[in-house]
């Protein structure tokens, strides 16, 4: 056989390679990496997820825990994995928000990446520690802007969600607050439930059962409309706020070269999962809910991601608030 024919078979092999692997696929155990620790607001998405998404596929899928960095390095440890559809990263927000908040990443979330499909929108919650003074939102915008310079606001440390919601409070109050960084979610709870801090802007998937078990007290929600599970607690815009409007939008992503064929699959079962009664009721228990279906594809997640990368950016900057 000459060169040139041998080459010819060879690339037919080649391409003929690629569709058998998408069709067979899955064939073994897959990872989900959280970049957050285990029992945070995205956590207990992922772990909703990843049971029915597991049914769908065939095969198991572990939640693989990588904190540190306000949730890069889980991203980078995705963006240099095999890209044969075994590893895939469930994100929030914060792979838009990195892109501007560090000043170095060893990643380009917009290109070294393949896009699966958005996940739910979480929609935030202003608390308090539960003996904090203010009777109700009112009450509470008009203590803070009184006391700023004497009350403490908690976060997950940088590039968490509760810090850029902290970050919109404080714009919105036109009030700087002593911000308290903590190594994740968790320890922030644990300090405000013992009244160690006074405020934390977080997740309904984080704050929904302390509030209802009555351990802090809640203010206000940063949607547009009241949320069902809390009908009498009034939005952050209706109580003169018009620019604290925030919700948690979650997406996976596979390593960038991941065929094509093997997100459509991925983004199916995706789609399987967030019709999933019991998925459905146990987000909704959490104050949250899936997106609609037509937000769980590939394309979808890409002009998601571009839009929030394009949102945030001016908002970050004027803050002056950088990671190194």
């Amino acid at each position: 056989m000459s060169v040139s024919k041998l080459f010819g078979a060879l690339c037919a092999v080649t391409i003929m390679a690629a569709p058998a692997l998408a069709q067979d696929y899955p064939a073994r155990t897959m990872t989900m990496v959280i970049p957050f620790s285990a029992g945070g607001p995205t956590d207990t998405v992922a772990r909703l997820l990843a049971e029915r998404m597991s049914a769908d596929l065939g095969q198991q899928i572990i939640v693989e825990n990588v904190t540190g960095a306000g949730g890069t390095l889980g991203a980078d440890r995705v963006a240099k994995a095999e890209a044969d559809g075994y590893t895939m990263l469930l994100h929030h927000m914060g792979m838009a928000t990195s892109a501007t908040l560090y000043r170095t990443l060893p990643y380009d979330p917009l290109n070294d990446f393949e896009y699966v499909g958005e996940v739910v929108d979480v929609p935030m919650m202003i608390t308090a520690r539960k003996d904090f003074e203010p009777a109700d939102m009112a009450g509470f915008i008009d203590y803070v802007k009184a006391n700023a310079g004497n009350l403490t606001l908690a976060n997950a440390g940088i590039g968490a969600v509760s810090q850029l919601c902290g970050m919109l409070l404080m714009h919105s109050l036109d009030a700087q607050l002593t911000t308290v960084p903590y190594k994740g979610t968790g320890p922030a709870m644990t300090d405000l439930l013992g009244g160690q801090v006074d405020i934390l802007c977080d997740q309904t998937t984080n704050t929904t059962q302390q509030v209802q078990a009555g351990t802090i007290k809640a203010y206000a929600v940063t949607t547009p409309e009241r949320l069902d599970l809390f009908p009498d607690l009034p939005t952050a815009i209706e109580s003169g706020l018009p620019d604290m409007e925030l919700s948690v939008w979650h997406g996976v992503y596979t390593p960038k070269g991941t065929p094509a064929e093997i997100n459509e699959r991925l983004a199916k079962a995706l789609q399987v999962a967030l019709a999933d009664e019991g998925v459905v009721k146990q987000l909704a228990e959490l104050g949250s809910a899936p997106v609609p279906a037509e937000k769980v594809t590939p394309a979808a997640l890409k002009t998601k991601l571009e839009t929030e990368i394009a949102r945030w950016k001016p908002i970050i900057e004027a803050a002056g608030v950088y990671a190194d």
